[in-house]
């Protein structure tokens, strides 16, 4: 485990200690029994979080998981089932988690408003299998047993406040593991995720079954902690409050889901101290959630944030490019790294790209230039996998890769960067290059980013500036070592003296890492110090290939840039 995350585990295990023993020295027993729902409901939210906080997803049925989770292990109860409240939550929460990846199953073509709908009509759904059925138990008033030495409503506190505490340090390890960067990744951006090999269903799926295992657990907490329950614990609308408090306060993290757990277990006391309707706290938290979704920040991450602005002195600044002993390169197959045959793009009518033909030697630089609009960024897009129709083929090292998605081709050597960089702005420098590279060692890392003149690994990417943003996408893709590194206006943003400094880098991209690069670049100046070859591109054809000298000399790619009359007068 790296330094920085024990920290972090060990800054929240202290909090939670000192937290536990300020609740049990300082507050009257009714408090504790209150204070003990404000940590059931912040399992609640920490599941939450993750599926909406961390992968972007919206999920209006979490209170339907955990009345799975509730429900078994009211059932395990009445069968006296060996294990006692322990076994029987987390058996709740593994019986809450096919429940969730079916749930999960309409995200991976739904999104927004058209997701939101799926989890809400799966809500009202059991809201109304639970208006026919009962709880194990809830008949006969059967309570279900809480553990030994924690059967009082103190030792029930500790043993909630345990239970919040492992899975908030469990989902700090998870979250700071590749599996979490991808769900961040998934968040930001679906195709820049897929582009650094990352399985969009996988993470989808794996967010919401962890997500709904979470969730089945607080049911069972639930049920120790009131003894028996009925289907309103579970109702639809629980789920919609839930889902705007964890929207304000930002409950993928474990201070916003404290903080939620506060909202939602002590405010209808509030309310009730003062003679005010309930309702007023669903209408405070959709207020809040609305705001939070205006300003695009909730309000943990809003105290994170300014913690962290007072601690970015510390952060590694932006170091100058040096030579530093990077590992061996990857050995890929000599001959042709990259072939695109009779690439045709239509668009109805617009033919987009006509019978285009591109080589990529391996271990080599090809430019490939043209005026806006000239089918460039089409190629690529056609290349790497997010174009599901073309005609022609595009071959990895004599391999055609057409039947294969965006992911697949990533995983089997294509990488691409964008135009705008896509970096989730939540990830860590080396959270970022370790998610790219798939495997690598924080040495390799380090070197890496001494070696293009990235930020350091620990620096947050949100602190980090536009010019070495486009610094960390190069970065990114060259650290797995693929056969062919598509590099999509790489120099935008930067300034010149960056620009030049990044033609060098990019220049040594196949001595260095062994991967063939196939630039797509304006500045021509980056081109004629980075390139071996260039292939110009006009209306979607191939109009010249050759040396670059020779080439940008050539007429007809002079009119394709500069327009007729600048031909006419150079000729």
């Amino acid at each position: 485990m790296k330094p920085a995350n024990f920290t972090t585990i060990a800054k929240t295990v202290l909090s939670l200690i000192i937290l536990g023993a300020l609740v049990l020295l300082l507050l009257p027993k009714y408090w504790i029994f209150l204070i003990t729902a404000v940590f059931i409901v912040g399992v609640s939210l920490q599941s939450l979080g993750l599926v909406t906080g961390r992968t972007g997803m919206i999920s209006l049925c979490q209170m339907s998981f955990a009345g799975v989770g509730a429900w078994v292990t009211g059932y395990l109860n009445v069968i006296d089932a060996p294990g006692g409240l322990i076994v029987w939550m987390i058996a709740g929460g593994l019986a809450a988690v096919p429940v969730g990846i079916s749930i999960g199953l309409p995200a991976l073509r739904l999104r927004g408003i058209n997701l939101a709908i799926v989890t809400l009509g799966f809500a009202a759904a059991f809201d109304t299998v639970l208006a026919t059925i009962t709880f194990p138990g809830q008949t006969s008033f059967l309570q279900v047993p809480r553990p030994p030495l924690f059967e009082t409503d103190q030792g029930y506190f500790v043993f909630v406040l345990i239970t919040f505490g492992l899975i908030a340090v469990g989902l700090d390890v998870i979250n700071r593991s590749r599996l979490g960067a991808s769900w961040l990744a998934v968040r930001h951006s679906e195709r820049a995720a897929a582009a650094q090999g990352v399985s969009i269903p996988r993470a989808k799926l794996s967010a919401f079954a962890i997500s709904a295992f979470i969730s089945g657990i607080s049911g069972g907490l639930l049920a120790g902690y009131l003894g028996t329950l009925v289907s309103d614990n579970f109702s639809m609308m629980q789920s919609l409050a839930l889902f705007a408090v964890s929207t304000m306060v930002g409950s993928h993290f474990a201070l916003g889901a404290v903080i939620g757990g506060l909202l939602v277990a002590l405010f209808p006391e509030l309310l009730r101290r003062l003679n005010l309707p309930q309702d007023i706290g669903n209408v405070f938290f959709a207020v809040g959630a609305v705001q939070a979704l205006s300003t695009g920040e909730p309000i943990a991450e809003t105290w994170r944030r300014m913690g962290s602005k007072l601690r970015r002195v510390a952060m590694q600044p932006v170091v100058e490019a040096q030579a530093v002993d990077l590992p061996q390169k990857a050995d890929h197959p000599a001959g042709v790294a990259l072939e695109i045959r009779d690439l045709t793009v239509r668009y109805g009518a617009v033919i987009a790209l006509d019978k285009v033909n591109v080589t990529v030697p391996a271990c080599t630089v090809v430019g490939l230039v043209g005026p806006n609009g000239a089918g460039k960024s089409t190629l690529v897009d056609a290349i790497a996998g997010f174009l599901s129709h073309y005609e022609g083929s595009v071959l990895l090292s004599n391999r055609a890769v057409d039947a294969l998605s965006a992911s697949e081709r990533a995983r089997c050597g294509i990488r691409r960067t964008w135009q705008t960089t896509r970096i989730a702005p939540e990830l860590r420098v080396g959270d970022y290059i370790r998610l790219a590279a798939g495997k690598i060692s924080n040495a390799d890392i380090a070197a890496l980013l001494a070696w293009i003149g990235g930020p350091g690994p620990d620096t947050p990417i949100y602190a980090v500036d536009a010019g070495a943003r486009r610094l960390l996408d190069v970065a990114g893709v060259v650290a797995a070592r693929p056969p062919v590194i598509l590099l999509d206006e790489p120099a935008a943003g930067v300034s010149y003296d960056e620009a030049l400094r990044l033609g060098e880098r990019i220049a040594a991209i196949p001595a260095t890492f062994g991967s063939a690069v196939l630039l797509i670049e304006h500045d021509m100046d980056l081109v004629r110090s980075a390139c071996s070859e260039i292939t110009v591109f006009d209306f979607g054809r191939v109009i010249a290939k050759g040396d670059p000298a020779t080439v940008l000399a050539m007429p007809i790619v002079q009119k394709a840039y500069m327009g007729i009359e600048f031909a006419e007068a150079a000729t």
